[in-house]
Parts: C-alpha cells; sequence; structure tokens
C-alpha cells in the first residue's frame, strides 16, 4: 500500500487509546503501512453541559468522523461502537469488529462497596438513561444526577465528592489501565450493558477493498455475532442514548443468547427477556426479541418516554 493510512479519531484520551491500539495491531500485521491518526471533534465532544438525549443521542461521537470518511479526509475510523447509530451513512461500513472487552458495567465509589450499601438517598452521577433507570429499579431511593465529560473527568467528580458514586463502563477503564479505579462490577445478568458496550467498530468506505483487506485481520467472528444480534434489537425498536434500552448477546458453542431490556426512566416498570438462535442467525434473534418486548409492554414504555423528551 503507496498511500498513508489515516484513522480518524476523536480526541479524548480513550478514543486516542483505542485507535492507538488499532493502530499498533495493523502496524503488527503489515509492518510496511505509514499510518497516522487524525483527531476530529464531534459534536457530543463540543456539547458538556446538556444530557445526550437532550442533544439528539446516537451520532453525537460519530457524525463529523463519518463526514471525514465520505470526504477521503481519512481511510478509517475506530468507535467505540455503542455511540455507533444502528443505521450507518450510505456508502460507509463496518469492516472490522475486534474482539470484545468487558462489557460490563463499573460502580466507583468512595462512599460504599457495592450499589446495594450506597447510603440512602445517595447521589449516582450518569450521563445514561439506561443506567440511571437501572440503578434505580435495584434502589428506589437513589438521586440519579446527569454526569458528562470524558472518563478522567467523570473519574476525578467521583474522587472530589461530586457524587457518591458514578456508573462507567468496564472496557474504557481497563484499556486505559485504570482497573484500579473500580470499586465493584455489575453483574451484566442483573445491570444488562449498553447495545455493543465494550466493542469496538471500525469504519471504512464501503467501496474502499483495500483498506477492508488490511483489517480482515482484526476482526473476530464471535465478537461480531453478538453485536449483530445487539444491533439489531436497537435497530427494531428505533431506539438510541434518548431512550433506556440495555442488550447483552454471549455466543455459547454456536450459538448467541441475547437479553433484552427497555425500561421507563423511573426505574419501575421493565421488560426483559433472553432468547438464543445459531450465530447465523444472530440479526434475526436481535429483530425477534424487540418484537417480543414490543407485544410485552416496551412499546408503552417508549411511547412514554418520548412524550416527555
Amino acid at each position: 500500500m503507496n498511500r498513508t493510512l489515516r484513522i480518524g479519531t476523536r480526541g479524548s484520551l480513550l478514543a486516542l487509546r483505542q485507535s492507538e491500539q488499532v493502530k499498533a495491531a495493523l502496524s503488527a500485521m503489515h509492518p510496511e503501512l505509514r499510518i497516522e491518526l487524525k483527531i476530529i471533534k464531534t459534536t457530543g465532544d463540543k456539547i458538556l453541559d446538556v444530557p445526550l438525549a437532550k442533544v439528539g443521542g446516537k451520532g453525537l461521537f460519530v457524525k463529523e468522523i463519518e463526514e471525514a470518511l465520505l470526504a477521503r479526509q481519512v481511510d478509517l475510523a475506530v468507535h467505540s461502537m455503542k455511540d455507533v447509530p444502528a443505521m450507518l451513512p450510505e456508502g460507509l461500513g463496518i469492516a472490522a469488529v475486534p474482539a470484545r472487552e468487558d462489557p460490563r458495567d463499573v460502580l466507583v465509589s468512595g462512599k460504599a462497596g457495592t450499589l446495594e450499601e450506597l447510603p440512602h438517598r445517595a447521589v449516582i452521577g450518569t450521563g445514561s438513561l439506561r443506567r440511571g433507570a437501572q440503578a434505580l429499579a435495584l434502589r428506589p431511593d437513589l438521586r440519579v444526577e446527569t454526569l458528562r465529560g470524558n472518563l478522567d473527568t467523570r473519574l476525578r467528580k467521583a474522587r472530589d465528592g461530586s457524587y457518591d458514586a458514578v456508573i462507567l463502563a468496564a472496557a474504557g477503564l481497563h484499556r486505559m489501565g485504570w482497573k484500579d479505579r473500580i470499586t465493584a462490577y455489575l453483574d451484566p445478568d442483573v445491570f444488562i450493558p449498553a447495545i455493543g458496550q465494550g466493542a469496538l467498530g471500525i469504519e471504512a468506505r464501503a467501496d474502499d477493498r483495500e483498506v477492508w483487506g488490511l483489517l480482515r485481520g482484526l476482526h473476530d467472528v464471535s465478537t461480531a455475532s453478538a453485536v449483530t444480534a445487539e444491533r439489531a434489537f436497537l435497530k427494531e425498536l428505533e431506539g438510541g442514548c434518548q431512550v433506556p434500552i440495555g442488550g447483552h448477546a454471549q455466543v455459547l458453542g454456536a450459538s448467541v443468547a441475547l437479553t433484552g431490556l427497555v425500561v421507563s426512566l423511573d426505574g419501575r416498570t421493565l421488560c426483559r427477556e433472553t432468547r438464543q438462535a445459531p450465530c447465523e442467525e444472530a440479526e434475526r434473534l436481535g429483530r425477534e426479541l424487540a418484537r417480543e418486548l414490543l407485544d410485552r409492554g416496551a412499546r408503552t414504555i417508549l411511547e412514554e418516554v418520548y412524550r416527555g423528551a
């Protein structure tokens, strides 16, 4: 490959770490490659004082990077898969899904060792409606307050006492080498992670076969099957950051098991179910589970959330 391979990335510490890891893996597989990172500021990086649900939800952290891809200013983009909308712009595709990091949510707190041990009326910080709603489902007495900012900013606010606890993704802390900051891991069978949490999606132009070929060695089939089921579930629900939806899929041999969740903002009404299908039917599994939950009450929850948005 004669040209320099340009990776589009957000400028946060975590986004840069993820992109550097992809760059290192590509360099190891293709030592002849010239690879550089191009930092692109996204809407989500610019608006830090408003909840994500109020400013458009999904796509906030990828739109400008996708525009750079389509304009051929970069050749590929490294995203946290949970930030990627279910529908991609025409002309772009997910060329590779590397092996997944830990998909769980975690508690970071100086006040208690677990969510259950937090004091009465403790203040939880999170920018995620899904996390806030699930915390209230388990502990209705908690007070959930909006927490925005990059990972290091959110950790600092947990340390300085601005919140009694914050809920974050384990994957980001692992990738940054900050496992020691984690107070407790939240059981994914009880506290359902976000769609695609812990997974990366490497996006490229659909017609750039050279780049797709270079990325083939980074693709993990099991992770891709799990993420396909989760994203199909989200797409069928027509959901995004503005609604509390969770989905967690695991590959078990030749099958994929998917747990889907739709929960009201106050945590009082919860629809969840687990279904299993062969890996090659992961997309169908996600769609069918979404329809089942819609018929069992999720449609009412989603309508109420959208009415209040």
